[in-house]
Formats: structure tokens, sequence, C-alpha cells
């Protein structure tokens, strides 16, 4: 079987052949940045905008890339067209740019940074039964990056808060995704995604003050402003969420799902809920295709292609 293809530190490889050198301060430290974006019909979407926010991650963490972005953008797409004879057997793909830094005892001293394209099935068969009756949240004691030790806007490597907070979710519900409390108690947001709430009509999501500003959430909130929907960015507490009309989250993989519970307790009057159907059909028109239909019908299929409805408005970009 045709095997997926890295771009590992200057060379295009097998996946089973990528290796990270073992004194790499990303391996060894966390000491890295990355960011990923989704492919629709096998196109990038908003590939610039991810890579804009890579940028500000390496600035903010001090880490140089060792070359352009317009390089890096290029070897992402050369990376991508690689995989494309496996488009159709994986619906679509992941794609994940890592920068970490160069071996060394200090950061000052570090040798060239390390740096990765990756690709990666989506997970279809993960989300795909969430978008009929929604996706569990659960609240665990692990909180999210606090701003007095590194701002949650960095998209770092350095996620362990997270995996912990995931094992305990998981825990509770192995089909839950953890929300992710601030340091006051408020929602930040869930494993890798942003929190949307609705009430009367209004959407309502954190601030940017403490969560990592995602595309995806921004994709939304252009979408609910064409729509001509009200949302406001404020400080939520669970209570918020749980006597929502309804709720949602976003991230790349699953674009917008459907929240059906908090804590065991059933969230919204109807799942989905009417604000989300909306959106949930805006993205299909802005992506140009029915990307509910596709996580559906990949995750029943596996690995066997099949005709996926496909949206007429406009294609990613």
């Amino acid at each position: 079987m045709p095997e997926i293809t890295y771009w590992v530190d200057g060379k295009f490889v097998p996946a089973s052949q990528a290796v990270v050198p073992l004194n790499s301060r990303g391996y060894r430290l966390g000491d890295g940045v990355f960011d990923t974006e989704r492919t629709f019909n096998g196109a990038l979407f908003r590939l610039e905008a991810h890579l804009e926010r890579l940028e500000r991650s390496l600035r903010f963490a001090r880490i140089p890339l060792g070359m352009s972005m317009e390089q890096l953008g290029r070897v992402t797409q050369d990376t991508l067209e690689r995989n494309l004879p496996l488009l159709e057997q994986h619906g679509d793909f992941w794609v994940t740019q890592t920068v970490s830094r160069g071996g060394g005892r200090s950061a000052g001293e570090s040798g060239p940074s390390f740096v990765s394209v990756i690709v990666e099935p989506l997970p279809f068969a993960r989300y795909a039964p969430f978008y009929e009756r929604g996706i569990p949240l659960v609240t665990p004691s692990a909180r999210s990056t606090a701003m007095q030790g590194m701002d949650p806007k960095l998209k770092t490597s350095s996620r362990l808060n997270m995996v912990l907070a995931d094992l305990e979710g998981k825990a509770i519900d192995p089909d839950s995704l953890s929300l992710l409390l601030d340091e006051q108690g408020n929602i930040a947001e869930v494993i890798y995604g942003n929190v949307f709430v609705v009430r009367g009509g209004v959407i309502r999501t954190p601030t940017s003050r403490a969560i990592l500003e995602g595309v995806t959430r921004a994709t939304t909130l252009e979408l609910a402003a064409q729509l001509g929907l009200t949302v406001t960015e404020q400080e939520l507490q669970p209570y918020d969420l749980a006597t929502a009309d309804e709720a949602f989250v976003t991230t790349t993989s699953y674009c917008l799902l459907p929240v059906g519970k908090l804590n065991g307790q059933a969230v919204g009057k109807a799942v989905p809920g009417p604000v989300t159907q909306r959106l949930t059909r805006a993205w299909s028109e802005r992506v140009g295709l029915d990307f509910v239909a596709q996580m559906r019908t990949y995750a029943r299929h596996g690995q066997a292609a099949a005709a996926v409805p496909r949206a007429a408005v406009r294609q990613p970009a």
C-alpha cells in the first residue's frame, strides 16, 4: 500500500522513515511551535492565515525558521501534492508544520532549527457520530495554559497540560472533549478548539485574552457576520454553557461540531440547534464541500472511496 510522504529537515521521506534527532530541544523540552491546516477537496484551506500565526509564534518564542515563510509555504504545498494520489483513499488531510529549536545546552547555544511538514489522514471516525447527537464535554481539574506562565496564543508543542486534561476527561467519558477553564475559572477552550454558546439568538465566545486564536474560530466569526448573526466576545463560565440554548465547538479538523452534554447534563433545547445548523451550512458553502457528509461517509467506509456531496458556492481559499 502506498505510504504517506513527509518533508523532514530538507528531505522528502516516507512517513515510516521520518526521524527526529535525540538532542533536538523540541524533542527533549517541547521547545518548538507548530501550526496545522486541513484540506477540502485536496486544497489547503487558509494556508496563509495559518502561516501568519506560525510566524507570530516563531517571533514570540524567538525561534529562527531558517527559511522564508514563502519558502515554507511552497514546501507545504509540495508535500501535499506528493500525497494527493492518496486523497481518494483518505478523503482529505491534516497538514502540520513544526519548527523546533536545534540541539544545544541552552536556547542561546542551539544549532539550526529542525523543520518538518507532515501529512495525516483526518480522524473522520472520531467525530462523525457527534454531528447528530453532539459532542460531550467534561471539565477536568487540569487548567488551560496560564497567562502568568506562557501566553495561550502561542501555539507551542509544549502541551502536557492538555494531554493530562484529555486523559482525565476520557477517564470520565471516553467520547468526551475536555473543556479547559482558565486560572479564574472562566471558559477558555476545548482541547485543540474554541467554544461558542448561543442564548436568545446571540452567539457568545470567550475573548482572545486566554485562548489560542483559532483560524477556524475566525472563519466562523466571519460567517456569522455574513449571516447577520450577533456575536459577542466576553468572559464565560460553565454556567453559561450549561444553560445555553445551544453550543458548538470549532477547530481545523471537524470545522464546527455541536455540543451535546456538559459533565453528563444535556446542553440546549435541540442538537444541533438552529444557529449551529445555519453555520454548518455556511461552512459547507464556504469550502465547496459538504464536510459533514464527508465525515460520515469516510467514517462508515473507512479507506473505501465514496462519493461525497459537493457544495457549489466557493472553493477553499
